[in-house]
């Protein structure tokens, strides 16, 4: 399906008022331009959500975590006692390295790790071989969502809600599954450390391009089209009432 078809479904399905995901991907040519981020780089994700294009690597990234999470930079030594102990993320240290141990964290394939938002020229020209997209989703659209990415896959793994920094369960969870073209989506934004620069009524739905490229295939045979119970959900995304 391509880019102008997805989107022209994803408003027919969800409705004008729901908003449209964000694509991410490595390039080794600057896509946009970001001022270093202290802290989460979740804050620059207002920037993309307004149609700006976000390019970050580990000299603009400024949480250590950030960098090690985007595969920019090894493990900082301090990640599993902060963790742990700071954040009370994690009971022990020792949990934290397990989990890390089996997340694998994957290299960044390029230089920089761009953000852009689904309509924009950056992500059209890089949609074929993005990563990755993330929807910031109100309960009503995830319920949309999740349904869609069940509808033809029976895997009790079919969508996940792992453990990690908002970093780590968006762009680490797709990239390892879009590398080894898996299908498993993503509910992401859990992590206290990000939801302050996401909406208090959103979380994330994190889809790896390997997976979405099927899913867009069944987006007008799902519940999404044409169903009394869907239409309800849609009317109010939209305002109305059911």
């Amino acid at each position: 399906m391509d880019i102008q078809t997805f989107i022209q479904n994803f408003k027919e399905a969800f409705g004008e008022n729901a908003e449209l995901p964000l694509v991410f991907w490595y390039s080794d040519i600057l896509k946009g331009t970001t001022e270093k981020i202290n802290g989460c780089f979740f804050k620059g994700m207002k920037t993309v959500r307004e149609g700006g294009t976000i390019s970050l690597n580990a000299e603009n990234i400024g949480c250590g975590g950030g960098k090690f999470y985007t595969g920019f930079s090894p493990m900082p030594e301090f990640v599993p006692q902060f963790v742990s102990l700071k954040e009370r993320y994690k009971q022990t240290p020792e949990m934290v390295l397990e989990f890390i141990g089996r997340l694998g964290v994957p290299e960044a394939s390029g230089a920089w790790l761009n953000f852009a938002r689904i309509d924009t020229p950056q992500a059209a020209e890089a949609f074929g071989t993005a990563d990755g997209a993330l929807f910031f989703a109100t309960p009503d659209i995830l319920s949309g969502l999740v349904s869609w990415a069940v509808y033809d896959n029976n895997a009790d793994d079919a969508v996940c809600a792992p453990f990690g920094s908002g970093c780590s369960a968006v762009v680490t969870q797709a990239v390892r599954e879009n590398r080894r073209g898996g299908r498993s989506v993503f509910l992401a934004l859990f992590d206290p450390s990000v939801r302050p620069w996401v909406d208090a009524s959103e979380l994330g739905f994190v889809a790896p391009m390997s997976r979405l490229r099927e899913m867009c295939g069944t987006m007008r045979a799902s519940c999404l089209f044409g169903t009394h119970a869907w239409n309800k959900v849609r009317v109010r995304i939209n305002g109305g009432n059911i």
